[in-house]
């Protein structure tokens, strides 16, 4: 009698452990029907970074741009931008200067993206070492954006854009190197889209603090910093618990 009942016992634990098991799965897939994913996927080029004065990872941003309103969404950001760590400055307002207007315009604004970005976004993460790097962000299908990434990589100083200049005998005061080029693309989200941003410019401050953007000028291993770039439409990962 005894083995009996313990038997019974098993079969009911498995069979109400297989139930769960499929009933998360099946939550899982759920969750992911009708919503999409833009993936941005860079690669860092290892060679220009050991290069580079420092030796340090590029500074980069990638934020989202809706083309019927002008509003902005930040997606991601490096932590020296996003937390303002610059090693003894306050500021170094050339690093990215397009995103760090387009950051405080976000600021002062109030989320205007909800309905086509649902999830609030955690943007600053750790610097990637060269290398692959992606992120993603749910957007509503169908919706059409605007990518934009911006980088620059300190102290990839050249004859144009040296550590000190002989002639008019100035130094780059934050090491900045190269300007930061911003790159451009469009793209409408629907599963399987895929596009390769083109530079749209490279990104200065005018003598008022204003940013301005114009076609690179002097240029040379700065347009290899990511020497791959892509941004696709794909489904999102089943997941049981989504970490926003």
């Amino acid at each position: 009698m005894k083995l009996r009942i313990t038997k019974k016992i098993l079969v009911f634990t498995v069979s109400g452990a297989v139930f769960i098991a499929g009933s998360l799965i099946f939550y899982a897939f759920a969750r992911t029907w009708n919503k999409t994913d833009i993936e941005f996927r860079i690669h860092i080029n290892e060679k220009l970074v050991k290069e580079s004065t420092f030796g340090e990872s590029p500074t980069f941003a990638i934020w989202l741009e809706d083309p019927e309103t002008g509003s902005t969404q930040t997606i991601f950001v490096t932590s020296r931008a996003g937390l303002g760590d610059w090693e003894g400055k306050s500021s170094v307002p050339v690093a990215l200067p397009k995103w760090f207007q387009i950051n405080e315009t976000e600021k002062l604004a109030s989320n205007k993206l909800d309905n086509k970005i649902p999830y609030k976004l955690a943007i600053t993460g750790a610097t990637p070492k060269p290398g692959y790097f992606t992120t993603r962000v749910r957007v509503l299908p169908g919706s059409k954006w605007i990518c934009w990434i911006e980088v620059n990589l300190a102290g990839d100083f050249n004859d144009k854009y040296p550590e000190y200049d002989e002639v008019n005998k100035t130094s780059d005061e934050y090491k900045t190197g190269q300007p930061a080029l911003l790159y451009r693309a469009e793209i409408e989200a629907a599963y399987g889209n895929s596009v390769k941003p083109g530079i749209n410019g490279m990104c200065l401050l005018d003598s008022l603090g204003n940013v301005v953007i114009v076609a690179p000028q002097g240029i040379t291993t700065a347009t290899g910093i990511f020497d791959e770039l892509n941004i696709n439409v794909i489904k999102p990962r089943p997941r049981i618990i989504e970490w926003h």
